[in-house]
Order: C-alpha cells, then structure tokens, then sequence
C-alpha cells in the first residue's frame, strides 16, 4: 500500500478534545516519531503514513523521523528534494520563527495542489484538528520531498 493510500484511510481522524494535539491516533502518529505527549502532528501523521506503507515490506522510512517539519526538509537527503510537485511528493511549509506544515501533494492542478494532510482543518488552520483535504497554492511551499 502506498503512503498515499494510508492517508487516505486517515480522513477524518480528530482531535480529542478539539485544540488537544491528542486521541488515539494522533497518539500513535506521535509516537512514531517518539513523541509521548500532545503536540503539533503534521510531520509526525506524514511519517507514520510512510512508516505504515512500507512495513509489509520490512523496509524503513525515506524520510528523516522527526515531528518537526523544518527538521524534516533540512534533514531530507539533497537527491529527494524538489521545487516542482508531483503526486505523493511531501509538501515544506515554512511560516517562520520555527514554525512549518506538511502533508502530501495528492494531485497537482496547474498552481495549485491537492493534499491530505493532519493537523489542519476545513477552515484553513495550520494548528487545526484532523487529518482531511486541502488546496494550496504552490508558491506556498518551499519545496517537496520525493518519496520513491
């Protein structure tokens, strides 16, 4: 099964409360990366989607295991990275002072790109509340992490 295909069956998924960081999944996604406690679960949900793909397999992770999205794109090797999208690449954030968010590009439609992403919500929350679908402009990201 493709990361894109375990994010897919990842729709949906909230927060428990809403605002918490936390619920059954969130916990596991976290705990992918290490993390035993409430906190910002875009890049851990992308990781553990990956990690998830690939288990059958016995085969590891094409992405750093970080929970933090600039960790991510600075640690990805230099030959997976890239400025032009395609399907089921990961797309970089970067609003600053630290702050990031990530999820998978699912389609590509001229500037704009379809995602699955966690941590976000139907508003357009960087900080939000569930994994779901998304439309963001291109220009938005600094980059893309190719996962072959």
């Amino acid at each position: 099964m493709k990361h894109i295909d375990v994010a897919i069956t990842q729709l949906g998924v909230e927060e428990t409360p809403r605002g918490s960081n936390w619920s059954v999944d969130i916990k596991k996604y976290l705990a992918s990366v290490g993390i035993p406690f409430p906190a910002s679960w875009c890049a851990a949900f992308v990781y553990w989607c990956v990690r998830e793909s690939l288990l059958a397999d016995g085969a590891k992770p094409l992405l750093p295991k970080t929970g933090g999205v600039l960790n991510m794109w600075n640690k990805a090797s230099k030959d997976t990275k890239f400025t032009t999208p395609e399907p089921g690449d990961v797309f970089i954030m970067d609003y600053g002072k630290g702050f990031g968010h990530t999820g998978f590009v699912e389609s590509v439609d001229g500037e704009t790109i379809h995602t699955i992403e966690g941590n976000t919500n139907d508003e357009g929350d960087r900080e939000g509340y569930e994994v779901c679908r998304r439309k963001r402009k291109i220009s938005s990201c600094i980059g893309f992490i190719r996962i072959t």
